[in-house]
């Protein structure tokens, strides 16, 4: 006796056998059922026995794509990202109204047959006879679910989605096989479940879940009957029956499912009349995906964690493959962000800066000693309307950044650090005038000098800053014509791999040019590269990598597994000897140097200012022991000077990085620090020189606004030439624009425009 399955029907060979018989025998019955007409002539060979044996025996069901939650540190939501909008529910928390409204709408029979419904396929035969064309299908529920299996899998890929719905006798026969194979094994009850979970709905909806929180911001659990006849109508044509953009189709679709709903005894026809007088009753919530729905500012931030997922190997062997597991989605991913250093961040740029102003500016906080990012946020929203950007202006290019912008005299700690940890004392002295050519030659990495071949020079701020002065004062006074001394004393090698060691790269990914300029942040950088590098200085001497995750967990199915997340990677940038020493330097600038602004109250705090050349940016960056931020304000498209501007409100004649981002820094960090511990530094005494102010050739110089001789804007070449056993090659790139001069410029002298060269670079902070 043939052997008769639970749900009814035949065994999974007596169906695929009468299956195969009708299909021989007459090739118009499957032609009837959804396929043109000539689909039916190759039926006999596509529908052979020794074909269908040839099909795989197992569907390989993907898992079901769903959203991505992304976490602060404390376990709060930041945002909900997800390539399909999904959320995976049980069959018993799914409405008993929706369960039947599917079934009755769309396979009647379904607790009556198997995979197949040859009493369906006889009915949609007849029917589209009468009709003369294809008025009925006779899909049952499994074998749309099949359907939708191969449409999953097949991605975003537009070739695998035709490939997956062509209408074809080939892709009709290999959908059976697997929809009598998926009888077999999962049973009537898990099949309609996983058609409710997989099934789109429109609207960006894939699953019942996601399509009553779309159009009735509720649970399917908690939908009525009327809500469910809608939900159920829409399957068939999405775009036809969408109730959003078309109340009316969507109307008489759902009245169409109240109506068959009573016909197979669901409901009564009392109830389907009574719900078919209810209002459409939608109380739509529009689609919340992506970083744009970030909270506190964080959409920034959130798009860095995306970037991270799909660049870092750990992920994945390839970038496709990330993207894969990235669009699968059903991630949870905590992070390192801080919610109350990313609130406080925030609250100061709002309160500093307005996002229609004619700069911007952008902020990051990291924790020394982890590379944790704690905070990233700017003055231009996360968006796609005015005044609005999906740029990261925090970040190197490579992450979603731009190209960067000239860290000014923020960079001179660096040398700094290279000088100290070289074995140059904090107390050394140079003459430091106002005016000066640079030295030459200077010596560079591979056995190369740089030779100041166009006599090129630079100023300080002011007249009145004529040295000789020391580390401590030239630090605290960012003198320009000190750190140009200091970095040609002792070579420019050293300092580009103490830069090295700190992470501390240009934002294109380009290098780092070989010219003393570099001494005044001419190379273009971002604040996330500043903030760690100053947080080298905070945890005295170790540079650690910046990371932006901290944990990820994802749910596959039924199954919730870990997924390994990138480690940061710490190691010694210099002695604990030199940190403290550049930290007592900068603890100067806040205390009566630059920096006073920017300086926090109550706790010790260390930092440097940067102003670039023609104040197309203005920084400050700095550090407590246990935080450390960097802020920058300027134009991103590098165009606007911050000369008579108004920013945040106020207007300003010159804007230094003292006055903007110093106050943007400070309010950011107190509030960040707020309930903190207040750890002091561990500072080294630098005595002060003895009194000397003779008539040296200068003065005491500043962060460079001086006249420029290489470009001051640029960031490539070095503006002058290097020579290697008399040989002369040229080192720079011609980018850039001229500096306004402080001076007045020598008949036929020529400055340099070298991007990256010898320009004035860094101003007064």
């Amino acid at each position: 006796m043939p052997k008769k399955r639970s749900g009814g029907g035949l065994s999974p060979s007596q169906q695929a056998a009468k299956f195969l018989g009708v299909s021989v025998l007459a090739g118009a019955v499957l032609a009837g059922i959804a396929l043109p007409a000539a689909g039916a002539l190759g039926l006999a060979a596509k529908g052979s026995v020794e074909g269908f044996d040839e099909i795989p025996a197992n569907l390989k069901r993907p898992p079901l794509s769903q959203r991505t939650t992304i976490l602060d540190n404390q376990g709060g939501q930041i945002a909900s990202v997800y390539s399909r909008d999904r959320t995976v529910v049980d069959l018993k928390d799914i409405s008993p109204y929706m369960q039947k409204a599917i079934v009755a709408i769309e396979d009647s029979r379904f607790y009556e047959h198997g995979a197949v419904d040859l009493k369906g396929i006889l009915r949609a035969v007849n029917q589209n006879a009468q009709s003369g064309g294809v008025a009925q299908g006779a899909s049952t529920l499994t074998q749309q679910y099949v359907k939708n299996v191969f449409v999953e899998e097949a991605g975003d890929d537009p070739t695998k989605v035709a490939e997956a719905t062509q209408q074809t006798l080939g892709r009709k026969i290999r959908e059976l096989k697997y929809a009598i194979q998926i009888e077999e094994k999962l049973g009537k009850k898990r099949i309609l479940e996983n058609y409710l979970n997989i099934t789109f709905f429109g609207e960006q909806a894939y699953g019942v879940e996601a399509a009553a929180q779309r159009y009735f911001s509720k649970s399917a659990k908690e939908l009525n009957l009327q809500e469910s006849a809608l939900l159920a109508g829409i399957v068939q044509s999405p775009s036809r029956y969408d109730p959003v953009n078309d109340e009316a189709e969507a109307t008489k679709r759902r009245n169409t499912v109240l109506t068959r709903m009573a016909e197979v005894h669901d409901i009564t026809r009392q109830e389907a009349e009574k719900a078919k007088k209810k209002p459409l009753g939608l109380h739509v919530s529009r689609p919340k995906n992506g970083c744009i729905t970030a909270v506190k500012g964080a959409g920034f931030f959130c798009d860095y964690v995306r970037e991270v997922f799909l660049n870092d190997p750990v992920f994945g062997k390839t970038k496709e493959a990330r993207a894969k597991v990235w669009n699968q989605g059903g991630l949870a991913i905590r992070t390192t962000l801080d919610p109350q250093a990313q609130q406080s961040a925030q609250a100061s740029i709002k309160e500093h800066v307005n996002k229609s102003d004619d700069v911007a500016t952008a902020a990051t906080i990291v924790e020394p000693g982890t590379g944790k990012i704690l905070a990233m946020g700017q003055s231009r929203p996360y968006g796609f309307g005015k005044h609005e950007t999906q740029i990261n202006l925090s970040v190197d290019k490579e992450m979603g950044g731009g190209a960067g912008y000239q860290p000014g005299s923020t960079f001179k700690p660096i040398v700094a650090a290279a000088a100290v940890e070289g074995g140059k004392s904090a107390t050394q002295q140079y003459s430091s005038p106002y005016e000066m050519e640079y030295p030459s030659p200077v010596s560079v990495c591979g056995g190369k000098n740089w030779t100041n071949l166009q006599n090129e020079k630079l100023t300080n701020e002011n007249e009145s800053e004529r040295g000789p002065y020391g580390m401590k004062e030239a630090t605290a006074k960012s003198v320009n014509t000190y750190y140009v001394q200091l970095i040609s004393d002792i070579g420019i090698c050293p300092v580009t791999d103490m830069a090295k060691k700190m992470g501390v790269n240009r934002a294109d990914g380009g290098k780092i040019a070989q010219a003393p300029s570099i001494a005044l942040g001419t190379q273009e950088m971002s604040p996330l590269t500043m903030a760690n590098a100053y947080a080298t200085f905070a945890s005295r001497g170790t540079y650690c990598t910046p990371i932006a995750i901290e944990s990820i967990s994802q749910t596959v199915g039924d199954e919730k597994k870990s997924l390994r997340v990138p480690k940061s990677s710490c190691s010694r940038a210099m002695s604990e000897t030199t940190a403290d020493t550049i930290s007592t330097l900068l603890k100067g600038v806040v205390e009566d140097g630059t920096g006073t602004e920017a300086g926090l109250s109550g706790r010790a705090s260390a930092g440097k200012t940067g102003t670039t050349d023609f104040r197309y940016a203005a920084w400050f960056v700095g550090y407590t022991p246990n935080m450390a931020g960097a802020v920058w304000v300027g134009d991103p498209a590098h165009k606007r000077r911050m000369t008579n501007i108004t920013i945040g409100g106020v207007y300003r004649d010159k804007v230094y990085g003292g006055e903007v981002p110093g106050p943007i820094w400070r309010d950011m960090m107190t509030g960040a620090l707020q309930g903190k511990p207040a750890p002091n530094f561990n500072l080294i005494d630098i005595p002060d020189p003895e009194p000397d102010r003779g008539n040296d050739d200068g003065g005491n110089g500043d962060d460079g606004k001086g006249p420029g001789n290489g470009h001051g804007n640029g960031g490539g070449g070095d503006g002058g030439m290097t020579t290697d056993g008399g040989v002369t090659t040229d080192g720079g790139t011609d980018g850039g624009t001229f500096p306004t001069p402080s001076f007045s410029i020598p008949e036929g002298f020529i400055q340099g425009q070298g991007n990256g060269g010898n320009g004035p670079g860094g101003r007064k902070g």
